[in-house]
């Protein structure tokens, strides 16, 4: 399967690295230079520079033949924006945008977006107890399986506490999802710091969910 993610974030490295790990032909594309710089050094040519929400970008990289495309930016506008051309141009199957307003959702799916990912509601979900790991988020279809989401209240031993999300060396084929922090919703990012008592959910590979235990959550 050749898929095509365009945001070099957490979620968009992770998701390549998973997918590349499971034998897919993966492109990340990401326009912004340091961040480009720093990706290509670990994932070499499977990383382009470039503006996914930009036709030449798009075609350069053969989107013509990709069966997905996952848009992961930090901005609603441009994942709509990037998902309608891979429809509308380059006649991709499936899209998949991630939504950072949940309010956005059905006007991505009135327009022809084939699955949303939204932290919020992945964490109503998980708080009415209606999850399934293996239907939950439309990005889990890649796995077939193999992959769970996981949460846990953070205590005053865990090593979490108060260190950047950027600076962790977390396991392989771990991602933190989202926060919960009384009522508030904490969409992570390079520099979030959690606190104790803080709600994590992760999206973890089965087999490593006890090395996070191991390296996060037990006393140090």
């Amino acid at each position: 399967m050749y898929i095509v993610i365009v945001g070099g974030g957490d979620v968009g490295y992770s998701l390549t690295k998973l997918l590349m790990e499971e034998g897919h032909e993966v492109v990340l594309v990401e326009k912004d230079p340091a961040r480009y710089d720093k990706l290509s050094d670990e994932l070499g040519e499977s990383v382009v520079f470039g503006d996914g929400a930009q036709l030449g970008t798009l075609l350069d990289m053969g989107a013509n033949r990709a069966d997905v495309l996952v848009a992961v930016t930090g901005y609603d506008e441009d994942n709509l924006v990037i998902c309608q051309l891979a429809k509308l141009v380059y006649l991709i199957p499936r899209t998949i945008a991630r939504v950072n307003e949940p309010k956005n959702e059905e006007l991505f799916t009135s327009l022809g977006v084939n699955a949303t990912v939204s932290s919020p509601k992945i964490i109503a979900s998980l708080i009415e107890e209606k999850i399934d790991a293996g239907m939950a988020i439309p990005l889990l279809a890649f796995k077939e399986g193999g992959v769970e989401i996981f949460k846990t209240e953070l205590s005053k031993e865990s090593s979490l506490i108060n260190k950047k999300i950027s600076k962790l060396q977390l396991p392989k084929d771990c991602i933190i999802i989202a926060g919960l922090r009384g009522n508030e919703v904490i969409i992570p990012r390079g520099d979030t710091r959690f606190r104790e008592g803080d709600t994590i959910i992760m999206l973890i590979r089965k087999e490593r969910k006890e090395a996070f235990k191991r390296l996060f959550l037990e006393a140090v």
